[in-house]
């Protein structure tokens, strides 16, 4: 027999953020949870392939696929934002054509990257100066240094694990990261920041803040971050560091 049924907004009819991520990223969703599960917001991801090597190339390869990737979020759920969530791929490709893909397939909604956060996170905490980790090789981690520079972010100092298999990265320890944090610190820096969304942070980097006493981010961090903050929910969001106390 047919039974009747009422009908909501379901789940998305909140705060909803959509993130691409990649097919090689193990870290993003578990720390990004850690955010969305007390702000309330609905958390929908699709992945998008990517070579296990990251290089320039593989990063730039990455604007192809990205249409493809969008289609797969569900289409009638109302985003507040969208982010790809990728640090070095949108380092190459641009957070500007990201949106414009992104808009392509659902105009008007607010788009975030993790380049694109971290400088919005630095303009939020008055950063001017920075220290950066990564996890890239030189070239990569270059071209990184250059964009934030380009904004108006002057890297202090940069230290990087130059590990190019991203399965690895995801495998790097928070105790490592924790290490390099503290290495990559400058006395004129304002803050420091760790790179790259499958570099492991959200438990150290409040350990991190307390030993160097200033602000440290992550890509991840900031990218939560920024996706609730252009996303409009304006309750409390709580998460690793100084970051979201501001």
């Amino acid at each position: 027999m047919k039974l009747p049924f009422s009908s909501d907004g379901g789940y998305g009819a909140g705060a909803a953020i959509g993130v691409v991520v990649l097919s090689t990223d193990e870290t993003l969703e578990p720390e990004l949870r850690q955010v969305t599960a007390g702000s309330g917001a609905s958390l929908y991801h699709t992945r998008i392939p990517f070579d296990p090597v990251v290089t320039p190339h593989t990063l730039a390869q990455m604007e192809d696929e990205l249409p493809a990737s969008l289609r797969l979020l569900p289409k009638h759920t109302k985003y507040g934002a969208i982010g790809y969530g990728c640090t070095s791929g949108a380092t190459i490709i641009g957070s500007a054509r990201i949106a414009q893909i992104v808009h392509a397939r659902f105009p008007g909604v607010a788009v975030s990257d993790p380049i694109a956060a971290v400088i919005a996170a630095c303009r939020a905490l008055g950063v001017k100066r920075l220290g950066m980790l990564t996890p890239y090789r030189l070239d990569v981690t270059m071209a990184m240094r250059d964009l934030l520079q380009e904004n108006g972010i002057t890297i202090s100092t940069f230290g990087s694990f130059e590990e190019a298999e991203d399965y690895k990265v995801a495998r790097i320890t928070e105790q490592s990261t924790l290490e390099g944090l503290l290495q990559v610190e400058a006395a004129d820096c304002d803050a420091v920041f760790a790179s790259c969304t499958n570099l492991r942070s959200f438990t150290v980097i409040e350990a991190a803040e307390h030993q160097l006493g200033k602000p440290v981010i992550s890509s991840n961090s900031a990218f939560v971050w920024h996706l609730h903050k252009i996303a409009g929910i304006s309750g409390p969001v709580a998460g690793p560091g100084k970051l979201y106390s501001i």
